[in-house]
C-alpha cells in the first residue's frame, strides 16, 4: 500500500501523521515545542528544536505504523504560518530564535509603514493589513537588531523563510529555498496577483530580494528527503500553511465554503475561488492553496488566543492540571454567571485589529467561580469565532454572494461537545465536524498526493470527506444576539 507522510509543524508541537490513501490515519507521534517569551508581547521558537522534533516524530511515526520510508508515497509539509526564521547559507545554522506570529515587536515598523502611507499599497498587493502579526515587518527586525545581519544579507550569505521553508531547507541537506504561495502571501512582501515577490515592497522594508525563496504552487514537487533521514529519499510533494492545508483538507475547494480551526489560535477561511475580494469587515484577502499556476484566494480571520486560553487556565491561572478537563470545569456551572473573558494577551487580530488590547475578565461578582471563568474562558473562543463569521458573512453578501450557511471544524478544541454547541447556538447555523479532524495534517497529505500521482483531481479528494457529528443551533436568535451584544461590550473594556 501507498502512504503519505504529512509533516504538521504547529506552534505549540510538532508532529506527524501517516495517512493511506483513504485519508485515514494510519499512525502520528507529537512533540511539544518549547515557548520563550523573552519579555511582554515577545514569543520566540528555537528552529532547531522545530527541526529536531519534526524529524523525530516522522521517524516515530514510521516505526509506530510498522512501514518504512521506501512505502511513503510522498511528503506533505504544512506548518504554522508567518513565524519567521533566517539562517546562514554556508553552514545552515540560524542567526536567531524564530519569531513567532504571535510576536508584537515589530509594531513601531508597522506605524511607520502605515505613516508613510504603505497601508493602501500592501492590502491591495497583498490582501494584508498592516499588522506585526505577518513575516515581514519581523524579517526587518531581525536585519536591524542581529548585529552583522543586514550587511551578511546584502552579501547573499543568509536565507529567509516562514517554517515550511526552514524544514524543506533541512529535509534536503539545503539543497532547496522555496516556500509555496500561501505561506509567501503572509509576508507582507508577495504580490498575489502576479505570485511573485514585490520589488516595491522589499524595498519599503529594506529587504535584500537575494535573502527570499523560490515561490512553486502549493501542490507540486519541491525536492527529495535526504535518504539518510528517514531511511529512504522520498519526494516533497505538497506544502501550505496550516490554514489554508486546514481548508483543503476540509474538501472546501468552491467559492462561499468556510471552515474554521480552532488551534492555538482560530482560523476561519472562506474560499472565494480566483475572486481576489478586499474586505469592508476587518477581515483579509489571502492566497488559497493551489494545484496549478491558477491563483486562488480566501478571506480570512484571525484569533490570536484561541485553543491557548486554555492553557493559560492551566499554567496561568493553575484551574486545572491539564486541558482535557476544562469541559468538565466549564459544565460544573450551567452558564458563566455573567463574567466575559477577553483573551487578549497579544492584542485582538480581526476583526478588531487592536494590537494595543489586553486581556480582561469582566462581569465578576461575589458568587463568581473559578468555573464560571473556566467556561467564560472556553466560550471566549466561541465569541471570537462569531465575530469573524458574521464579519464574513457581510463581505459575501457585500460581494454579491449570500450568508454563510454551515460551517465546517477542525483542529484541536472542535473535540470540546460543549464548545461546538455553544459555537452553533452563537452563530445560528449547522456547525460541522468531519470524521477525520486532523484535516491540517489531511490537507498537506492531499496536495502531496496530488502532485504524485495518488489522487487525479479535487473531485476525487471530495468524495473522501465525511461528516462525523453536525451541531444544530437550539439557542433564540434574539438570546444569541444579547450575548453577542455582551461580548461586543466586553472588547470594548480591551483598550485602555
Amino acid at each position: 500500500m501507498t502512504y503519505l507522510l504529512a509533516l504538521d509543524q504547529g506552534t505549540s508541537s510538532s508532529r506527524s501523521v501517516i495517512f493511506d490513501p483513504s485519508g485515514h490515519i494510519v499512525a502520528m507521534a507529537q512533540m511539544e515545542l518549547t515557548q520563550i517569551y523573552p519579555q511582554p508581547g515577545w514569543v520566540e521558537h528555537d528552529p532547531l528544536e522545530i527541526w529536531r522534533t519534526q524529524l523525530a516524530t516522522a521517524r516515530e511515526a514510521l516505526l509506530k505504523a510498522g512501514i518504512s520510508a521506501r512505502q511513503v508515497r510522498a511528503v506533505g509539509i504544512t506548518n504554522q504560518r508567518e513565524t519567521t526564521v533566517v539562517w546562514n547559507r554556508r553552514t545552515g545554522l540560524p542567526i536567531h530564535h524564530a519569531i513567532v506570529w504571535q510576536d508584537r515587536r515589530a509594531e513601531p515598523a508597522c506605524l511607520d509603514l502605515r505613516e508613510r502611507g504603505f497601508a493602501a499599497t500592501i492590502q491591495a498587493k497583498t490582501g494584508l493589513l498592516v499588522d506585526a502579526y505577518f513575516s515581514g515587518t519581523k524579517l526587518q527586525w531581525l536585519l536591524d537588531h542581529v548585529p552583522g545581519a543586514r550587511q551578511q544579507a546584502q552579501d547573499g550569505e543568509l536565507a529567509f523563510g516562514t517554517v515550511d521553508s526552514w524544514l524543506i531547507w533541512c529535509l534536503t541537506g539545503g539543497a532547496v529555498h522555496a516556500t509555496d504561495v500561501s505561506n509567501a502571501s503572509r509576508t507582507m512582501l508577495f504580490n498575489v496577483h502576479s505570485n511573485q515577490w514585490d520589488t516595491e515592497l522589499l524595498q519599503a522594508l529594506d529587504i535584500p530580494a537575494n535573502l527570499m525563496p523560490h515561490v512553486k504552487p502549493s501542490s507540486a514537487l519541491y525536492g527529495e528527503v535526504r535518504a539518510d533521514l528517514l531511511g529512504h529519499s522520498i519526494p516533497i510533494g505538497g506544502v501550505a500553511g496550516d490554514q489554508q492545508s486546514a481548508l483543503f483538507g476540509q474538501a472546501c475547494f468552491k467559492a462561499g465554503m468556510v471552515k474554521n480551526t480552532y488551534g492555538t489560535g482560530c482560523f476561519m477561511l472562506m474560499h472565494t475561488g480566483s475572486a481576489f475580494q478586499t474586505s469592508n469587515n476587518g477581515l483579509i484577502s489571502t492566497s488559497a492553496a493551489q494545484t496549478t499556476e491558477r491563483t486562488e484566494f480566501a478571506l480570512e480571520g484571525s484569533v490570536f488566543i484561541g485553543g491557548a486560553v486554555v492553557q493559560w487556565l492551566r499554567d496561568g491561572l493553575r484551574a486545572i492540571s491539564n486541558s482535557a478537563e476544562v469541559q468538565q470545569l466549564a459544565q460544573s456551572v450551567p452558564d458563566s454567571g455573567g463574567v466575559m473573558v477577553v483573551p487578549a494577551f497579544t492584542g485582538l487580530g480581526a476583526p478588531y485589529w487592536k494590537p494595543d488590547a489586553r486581556g480582561t475578565i469582566t462581569g465578576l461578582t461575589r458568587g463568581s467561580s473559578v468555573a464560571h471563568i473556566a467556561r467564560a474562558a472556553l466560550e471566549s473562543i466561541a465569541f471570537q469565532s462569531a465575530a469573524l463569521l458574521h464579519a464574513m458573512s457581510r463581505d459575501a453578501v457585500e460581494a454579491g454572494g449570500s450568508r454563510v450557511s454551515e460551517l465546517r471544524v477542525d483542529g484541536g478544541a472542535c473535540v470540546n461537545d460543549l464548545l461546538m454547541q455553544f459555537q452553533a447556538d452563537l452563530l445560528g447555523i449547522t456547525v460541522v465536524r468531519p470524521a477525520i479532524t486532523e484535516t491540517t495534517a489531511l490537507g498537506a497529505a492531499y496536495l502531496a498526493g496530488l502532485s504524485t500521482g495518488v489522487y487525479r483531481s479535487t473531485d476525487e479528494l471530495t468524495d473522501l470527506w465525511q461528516v462525523e457529528r453536525r451541531f444544530l443551533p437550539t439557542l433564540a436568535t434574539s438570546r444569541a444576539t444579547e450575548l453577542m451584544e455582551q461580548w461586543e461590550h466586553a472588547v470594548r473594556q480591551t483598550v485602555l
